[in-house]
């Protein structure tokens, strides 16, 4: 089964803050390995456009460091999976994690 993750990044690592990427790594996977990676270079933000971009990309699991309630909510609404309180490392190492039951949520790392 293929599975779409995204990672947002800044210099390819995980960004702490959903809304500050720089671009979004998209993780496609089948079988539970990685196929491809792509960076995606978003929109201009503005509340909701990122959520909004990503589903329509077919993501269906976001890794975060944190992010705000209305980009939650959007996800939420769009049955899109959202693992918050990650740390930062790279995007194909934190999907590795995640398809081996080892990536953790924590805290959101988004204080607003």
């Amino acid at each position: 089964m293929k599975k779409l993750f995204a990672v947002p990044t800044i210099d390819e690592k995980l960004c702490a803050h959903f809304g500050h990427c720089e671009q979004f790594a998209v993780i496609e996977t089948e079988d539970q390995k990685i196929t491809k990676v792509e960076y995606l270079t978003p929109p201009v933000h503005q509340p909701g456009t990122y959520p909004r971009f990503l589903a329509g990309k077919g993501v269906s699991t976001i890794i975060s460091g944190g992010m705000g309630m209305k980009a939650q909510e959007i996800f939420a609404q769009n049955n899109i999976e959202v693992f918050m309180g990650i740390h930062s490392d790279s995007p194909e190492a934190l999907v590795v994690q995640y398809l081996a039951d080892q990536l953790e949520s924590g805290d959101n790392l988004c204080d607003h």
